[in-house]
């Protein structure tokens, strides 16, 4: 192999994507090693990569791949879900574009249309994924709805039900007028809206009287039964007790209830009742036995039980009935109003509360395990901050509603019986033996059950991922579950954490009885740079794919992870893709530097040399202890700037131009041996946050066999630490940005090499001496006891320097440059003798902090002591 002049991310990268799957490198097998596993979070199977989704799946790649190359055997799932809202809705506008209504075909004829449209267009964004360099076990790759996850969710059904954990019954749902179904709590999103209030005129039934009612959603008065007051509201004290008023434009008779539900401050203190369209009129309803009158078909148009307005959608009536009762003299005013508004989460269109016969998920015992795991840091959240959100919604905690009204989906394994009543069974065979015992008829054929329409909610497969994905329902015993479970990260967004998060620790607590993760680590939301979310609708959500074209994966992924961190939110910009980019470009071009030196192996190593590959192994080491912690406390683009300065600015920056030879020149070699050392654990370290530039350049570094891949090198282990090593050099890597500083000051040419004088402390790293004479381009460093007048001068900790400027400067504008470095340096003492002469500070700050301060002192005294010894010499 050769490396190429240019870097071009384009052609590397399809070639080692292909190159790791064709050696099966991302796949994984039980064995002796430690397991590391990650299930992916499903995306939809009619999903397309967003933002979001770069941002996640990129965090979960360099988890992946950092475990793989720990020695662990790294297993990352992928899969997708089902989505069976999404996915019926995509299915009949297809079948709506060839003409064909879902409400002519049989259900068995919309499923294999579902399945078709389903292998055409679904997964795309499982392919898509691998241009992110995704290293996923694709041969893992499962699906909600395949054969394994579906006998599983079945299972889980029969046997949740037979605990007396799920159950049956008439309930006020949300309902979803555009998919013609039932939601869960969690799948409705509260929006504030601007609507409108409504005052409304109920006649006192026997008078002339009316009483005012408001209320947001005048067509409801179709469905009302009661009109409810508080008993304490002093304005209806005077109310006879089996007071009736008419309900507007319907006519109907309704009671007047009274209960201490009703808010006094809002509107009139009067309260329309409409238990059909309302949860807590339904509860009033409950208690007082109203009359339920459901008012709307599924798709939210008005049915023909009152026999007005009848097939109209909800929101025509609303703007008719507003004129009808205007017109009718029973409109009192309309004002406008904000309130918050329950939306679909999947359709978007607002949600109508409804009363109907669902299945349900009864909650409380399933929430206490997953409760306690999560605050007693059996679990961990990072960040912190998510686990009394957690907790909230935990001990508030619902039934869930597990049923919907589609045909896409796990179809519910309940069967009814020809004289009321059902059975519950995986199969129709078992349903059919459970029917003739439960009614002792053994004449009962399959033909005379009716299997339940619903199918259940999409999360009612995915809540049990993390074990289905290894078959441990159907088989919880098998030996990949014992491998793989728990696993080990999960990478989410804190939309989702009762969504799916929450349900799984009950999933694994249920069916495990321990954990499913040990670490959830949640992201933040992708925004643009001014802070909006990134959306279709403004506009301000790039095509990932186009960025990866543009800028190549790796540079795509250094820019998610230079843009975020645990639990905030991402302030993308798409400059971050190009510095991503140049870096890769930075990489390829130090290491095209690197190839470029001749060697010649009979040239003894410098002194220079020496010291440059003693110094960068400690500052490695260093940087490797600073990444691992980073990983432990999940600082993941911290880890990704410390490798990222650690190439840019130590080893391209510093190291490699301090054992550049000069031009022309060879280099010895052993320090070339070390270089490419060097360069060799520096691609592992990088390797994790951009795979591809790494594969390449580490394929280049030695002969590699067929199949060697880097996905699999060790990740380099630090060195034993000496501090000294790093600490010395930083006082000469100050000696020679301050020697370059003078130069740019006094307008020097880089090339006429300078002499440094030293008065001689014990801060002078006068080991390093060769390498300060390379790198600050000087003929010769001096030891003085006294410095010349003429000198620049300039002081490291407490170590005066001196560049000879006989000649070269000009002394009133020197004169000026250091009274103002003086009187930065005298307010700079002042302000540190402030804190050191309050006694508080003194004696209750920690003792690091007050030495600290005293060691800032003594700096400032001692750059001001030889400021003015300048000045002096000057005059």
């Amino acid at each position: 192999m050769q490396i190429a002049d240019k870097y071009s991310p384009r052609q590397i990268e399809t070639k080692w994507y292909d190159y790791w799957i064709n050696h099966r490198i991302f796949h994984s097998e039980p064995d002796q090693r430690e397991a590391y596993t990650i299930v992916i979070p499903p995306p939809n199977v009619t999903g397309m990569l967003h933002m979001g989704h770069m941002l996640n799946n990129t965090l979960q790649d360099v988890l992946v791949r950092r475990a793989r190359m720990m020695g662990k055997n790294a297993c990352w799932v992928p899969g997708m879900d089902h989505a069976s809202i999404a996915t019926e809705a995509k299915v009949v506008a297809m079948l709506q574009k060839k003409g064909i209504e879902k409400s002519s075909l049989s259900r068995e004829e919309f499923l294999k249309y579902a399945w078709e449209w389903k292998e055409q267009y679904g997964g795309v964004i499982l392919k898509q994924l691998r241009q992110l360099g995704a290293s996923c076990d694709w041969e893992r790759t499962c699906f909600t709805m395949d054969d394994i996850r579906t006998e599983g969710v079945i299972k889980v059904f029969c046997d949740l039900y037979e605990k007396g954990k799920i159950y049956r019954g008439v309930r006020m749902v949300n309902w979803d007028p555009a998919a013609k179904t039932a939601l869960s709590d969690e799948e409705v999103i509260f929006k504030e809206s601007h609507g409108k209030l409504y005052y409304l005129r109920y006649k006192l039934e026997g008078t002339d009287c009316h009483l005012i009612v408001a209320t947001t959603r005048p067509e409801t008065i179709l469905g009302d039964s009661a009109l409810c007051v508080n008993p304490d509201d002093e304005r209806y004290k005077d109310l006879p007790k089996d007071a009736r008023v008419i309900v507007p434009l319907v006519g109907r008779s309704i009671p007047v209830i009274r209960d201490e539900y009703v808010d006094i401050e809002f509107g009139t203190g009067a309260l329309k009742v409409t238990p059909a369209h309302d949860v807590n009129d339904y509860m009033l309803g409950e208690k007082y036995n109203l009359e339920t009158i459901d008012i709307f078909n599924d798709d939210g148009t008005i049915n023909d039980k009152v026999g007005m307005y009848v097939g109209k959608d909800r929101f025509d009536v609303r703007r008719k009935i507003e004129k009808d009762l205007t017109d009718a003299g029973l409109m009192e005013k309309v004002e406008d109003y904000t309130n918050n508004v329950g939306y679909s989460e999947r359709t978007g269109v607002a949600i109508e509360p409804k009363l109907s016969m669902q299945w349900f998920l009864s909650m409380d015992d399933l929430a206490k395990p997953a409760t306690r795991a999560v605050m007693e840091d059996e679990i961990r959240f990072v960040p912190e901050k998510y686990k009394n959100t957690y907790r909230h919604w935990m001990e508030n905690i619902k039934d869930w509603c597990i049923s919907r009204q589609l045909w896409w989906g796990q179809r519910i394994p309940a069967y009814y019986l020809p004289k009321g009543g059902y059975v519950v069974a995986p199969t129709a065979e078992e349903a059919l033996a459970k029917a003739r015992a439960k009614t002792g008829d053994d004449s009962l054929q399959m033909s005379d059950l009716r299997q339940d329409d619903d199918v259940l909610d999409t999360w009612f497969s995915s809540w049990l991922w993390p074990i289905s994905v290894f078959d441990g329902i159907r088989n919880p015993h098998n030996k990949e579950i014992d491998y793989y479970y728990p696993t080990n990260d999960l990478v989410t967004g804190p939309d989702i954490i009762f969504f799916w998060v929450a349900r799984m620790i009950m999933a694994g607590y249920e069916y495990r009885h321990e954990m499913p993760f040990k670490n959830v680590y949640f992201t933040g939301i992708v925004r643009d740079k001014i802070g909006r979310k990134m959306s279709k609708q403004l506009g301000n959500s790039p095509d990932p794919l186009d960025l990866i074209a543009e800028y190549g994966a790796d540079g795509m992924r250094m820019a998610m992870l230079m843009s975020s961190s645990a639990g905030n939110d991402v302030m993308f910009d798409e400059a971050l893709c190009e510095q991503g980019r140049n870096f890769g470009n930075k990489i390829w071009n130090a290491y095209r530097l690197v190839n470029g030196w001749s060697v010649d192996a009979s040239l003894a190593q410098s002194e220079n040399n020496r010291l440059s590959v003693e110094w960068f192994e400690q500052r490695f080491s260093k940087a490797l202890r600073d990444i691992e912690s980073d990983f432990a406390s999940y600082r993941i683009s911290e880890a990704a700037m410390s490798a990222y300065k650690l190439f840019w600015d130590d080893f391209s920056g510093m190291y490699l131009e301090m054992v550049k030879p000069a031009y022309g020149q060879p280099i010895d070699g052993k320090t070339m041996e070390a270089t490419r050392t060097f360069f060799d654990q520096m691609m592992r370290l990088l390797h994790p946050f951009m795979p591809f530039v790494t594969e390449e350049i580490w394929q280049d570094l030695e002969p590699r066999k067929e199949g060697e891949s880097i996905c699999v090198a060790p990740m380099p282990r630090p060195v034993e630490e000496e501090a000294s090593v790093l600490a010395r050099f930083e006082l000469a890597a100050e000696i020679i940005s301050k020697v370059r500083n003078v130069r740019n000051q006094k307008n020097l040419p880089q090339k006429e090499a300078l002499t440094l004088k030293v008065i001689e402390d014990e801060n002078y790293p006068k080991e390093y001496a060769p390498v300060i004479m390379k790198m600050a381009n000087l003929k010769s460093i001096e030891i003085v006891s006294e410095k010349d007048a003429a000198d620049s001068a300039f002081i490291v900790k407490t170590t005066q320097y001196f560049v000879p400027m006989a000649g070269m400067i000009d002394m009133e504008a020197e004169k000026e440059r250091l009274q103002k470095d003086l009187a930065y340096q005298e307010g700079f003492l002042s302000s540190v003798m402030k804190k050191l002469s309050n006694e508080r500070f003194v004696n209750s700050a920690p003792e690091k902090v007050v030495a600290n301060e005293r060691a800032k002192q003594a700096d400032a005294e001692a750059k001001i002591a030889a400021i003015r010894e300048q000045l002096a010499a000057l005059n």
